[in-house]
């Protein structure tokens, strides 16, 4: 008898990604399990640019794609609409940054069969543009930049809390539910703790290849990763057992450089102690700048710069976590009202 071979819809978030959208589409074209995708479904946040464009011109050649409104702007209600659309029996996430190998879809599925896992994902290679969108790509694929994040430099096969975008089985959302759609950030990581409380499994497949083109300026990562940080907080108030040593070590380090300082300047012995701190993380900073660019051809040119973007991860994720706590002191609580959750955000 022949064995049925699952199809797959496709769902990507998207808003003003012009920049993007055309090797994306290309991408997918060249998918070698094209011919069982049966949707490609972008979900537009009401782009202004060019996208909706690019995207419809590019229709005649892939009739499987579909364009939806998402007026809400945001990731999670975009991908419940698609999901809620979605004709396979398997929905894969994809953003619109991003660059599938062509055989990313042969893969998340060939890996979902193989070893039952609710979720699977694979590495995200980080490819930048510009002088610092590539020192963002090597910083962010290394653990110090990153932390616990094995899909960002991890080439072992294994079971993991999260990965990057994802492939789930269809009836995954049945049991567990769609998106949260209060959770402007992090909501992946939310989903991937319901569905391992529900019993199931999440599997990193280095040999599921994407291409991710990181920010490329130092304001938009700051941004970034307050979100990531401020988010973060909003997961822990709704899944508190979710919460892992390692992602404590940023805001632990942020109330130490602020804690350090201010009691420094009352106490001289602790501004020696301080002093000595932040010099033993810069002295690590560069430590790992340096190990990080000696693997890359061109690598020693981004040396100055990456220590600042190290700081830049670990500094904006840190403050995030407190302007979280700091927003609920004062009464204000994104998940009570996502709608002005942006407006908490400086």
């Amino acid at each position: 008898m022949t064995e049925l071979v699952p199809s797959v819809s496709i769902v990507i978030p998207l808003r003003n990604e012009e920049r993007h959208v055309g090797a994306l589409l290309d991408a997918l074209r060249a998918q070698t399990y094209r011919d069982r995708i049966v949707d490609i479904i972008f979900v537009d946040g009401m782009s202004t640019d060019q996208t909706r464009q690019a995207i419809s011109s590019y229709g005649a050649k892939m009739p499987s794609i579909r364009i939806l409104d998402n007026p809400e702007r945001i990731v999670p209600p975009a991908m419940n609409r698609g999901i809620r659309a979605a004709r396979g029996d398997i929905v894969v996430r994809l953003d619109a940054h991003t660059e599938p190998a062509p055989d990313y879809v042969e893969r998340c599925v060939r890996h979902l069969r193989e070893t039952g896992a609710w979720n699977v994902g694979g590495s995200m290679r980080a490819q930048g543009q510009g002088y610092v969108g590539r020192t963002v790509a090597l910083a962010t694929t290394s653990p110090f930049g990153i932390g616990g994040s094995p899909f960002h430099y991890s080439d072992r096969p294994q079971y993991v809390d999260t990965v990057y975008l994802g492939a789930f089985p269809r009836w995954v959302f049945d049991k567990v539910g769609l998106y949260d759609e209060r959770f402007i950030r992090n909501q992946d990581y939310e989903l991937n703790h319901r569905i391992r409380q529900a019993g199931g499994r999440i599997y990193l497949a280095p040999d599921i290849k994407i291409t991710y083109y990181p920010r490329d300026s130092m304001r938009a990562l700051w941004r970034q990763y307050f979100q990531y940080g401020f988010w973060k907080v909003q997961t822990l108030r709704k899944h508190p057992e979710s919460l892992k040593w390692r992602q404590l070590v940023a805001p632990v380090f942020v109330a130490g450089l602020v804690g350090g300082l201010i009691l420094g300047l009352l106490w001289r012995p602790a501004l020696w102690l301080w002093t000595a701190a932040v010099a033993a993380y810069i002295v690590l900073g560069l430590a790992f700048s340096a190990s990080r660019v000696r693997r890359e051809p061109d690598g020693r040119r981004y040396l100055p710069l990456m220590p600042v973007v190290f700081a830049t991860l670990h500094v904006a994720w840190g403050l995030g976590f407190w302007w979280a706590w700091l927003a609920l002191l004062l009464g204000r609580d994104p998940l009570a009202a996502p709608d002005a959750a942006e407006t908490l955000l400086p």
